[in-house]
């Protein structure tokens, strides 16, 4: 395991978390949402990340669990595996309450009822307004802490699929990306009707998504003296394992959401068609 790996790997990760980033811009510099280009794009996101995981991912993980554990060992351990990152995500969505979950739909149109900054209406009390403001805030930093927390596994997940194989990383951490840029408005907005600072709104948001390299950096520190054929094998069918279910629980759903249930599978299948195709490329 070379140093360039690492840091190719760490990279990618970065990059996919700080996409939340781009999610914060879209909501404080734009009008409208574009809600037919959100909805096309989260279910491309969808269609890599299932498309790899059980093309790619899933199968490369039960090779290498065969080759040390024998065949039916290393093939329950896999399922196991598989179903084990399924569960931690369940888990995590499971703890954070609806109001704060970053992956209730937020739109850029929200930020409308707002005016240079100041959400106070003529015809409300001051003391109502702060005690909004104060709700709005405390939204704001739960839901950046329930992204920060959603993360955490999504940043090991992307880091070890690099690592184990550089050619997935990349479609990986740009699905990642999608995926984290909703995540971004819906930290972005709560933040901005408190305050009233984009400047304030935007570093939530962006520190939300540096939890998915820290999450990468702390859980391979952890891991690494374990590291073994055996362990990343584990981990690989548990990062196909948690994929799916962020593609079926979060991805798709919200796909719907932001627009036409078909643009959704439109945009599934032709993630599944770029992921087949660039897969094909390194044969």
């Amino acid at each position: 395991m070379g140093t360039e790996n690492l840091i190719f790997a760490f990279s990618l990760t970065l990059f996919a978390g700080l996409a939340t980033g781009i999610g914060s811009l879209l909501a404080l510099f734009t009008k409208r949402t574009n809600t037919k280009f959100l909805s096309v794009a989260l279910g491309f996101s969808a269609g890599v990340m299932i498309y790899v995981s059980m093309v790619e991912i899933f199968p490369k993980a039960q090779e290498s669990l065969i080759s040390e554990m024998g065949k039916s060992a290393g093939s329950w351990a896999t399922v196991v595996a598989f179903f084990g990152g399924m569960l931690l995500i369940a888990i995590i969505d499971n703890f954070i309450p609806s109001i704060d979950n970053p992956h209730e739909i937020r739109k850029v149109e929200e930020l409308e009822i707002t005016t240079d900054g100041d959400a106070v209406s003529e015809n409300v009390e001051d003391n109502n307004e702060s005690i909004k403001n104060k709700n709005l805030m405390r939204m704001g930093i739960f839901t950046a802490i329930a992204v920060a927390v959603h993360n955490f596994p999504e940043g090991l997940a992307t880091f070890i699929a690099a690592l184990q194989d550089p050619s997935l990383g990349v479609p990986i951490a740009v699905a990642i990306a999608i995926h984290n840029i909703p995540e971004g408005i819906a930290v972005s907005i709560p933040i901005y009707y408190a305050t009233g600072s984009r400047k304030k709104a935007f570093i939530y948001s962006f520190l939300s998504g540096l939890a998915e390299p820290v999450g990468a950096g702390i859980g391979f520190l952890i891991l690494m003296p374990f590291l073994s054929e055996t362990l990343f094998g584990i981990l690989f069918a548990s990062v196909a394992g948690i994929m799916v279910f962020i593609s079926l629980d979060q991805l798709l759903p919200a796909a719907r959401e932001y627009g036409e249930h078909h643009l959704s599978i439109y945009g599934l299948v032709g993630g599944m068609m770029v992921m087949a195709l660039s897969l094909l490329m390194f044969i």
